[in-house]
């Protein structure tokens, strides 16, 4: 069996590009505000507002997409090796 890395890329990406944007959105309210600073060294533009919470998603989405086609790639390699377990 193998897993296509373009669809785990979309599934993963869009899945944290939401999260990225609702804690940014949620940091607004004062939730989550450690997060955000934290997530905003990594992802420029990020912060804790509507317009942050965007640009955060955006990066997201590509680090997600990255991620998830990397992840599938790798599991893709190793399903097709051999594997044996010997008693």
């Amino acid at each position: 069996m193998t897993c296509k890395p373009i669809s785990l890329g979309v599934a993963i990406g869009a899945l944290w590009a939401f999260y990225v944007l609702f804690i940014g959105i949620s940091a607004m309210f004062g939730w989550g505000t450690l997060l955000v600073i934290s997530l905003s060294s990594l992802y420029i533009g990020f912060s804790a507002s509507i317009i942050g919470a965007l640009i955060g998603a955006v990066w997201a989405f590509a680090d997600g997409f990255f991620a998830g086609f990397v992840i599938a790639w790798i599991y893709n390699k190793m399903s097709s090796v051999p594997q044996t377990i010997e008693e």
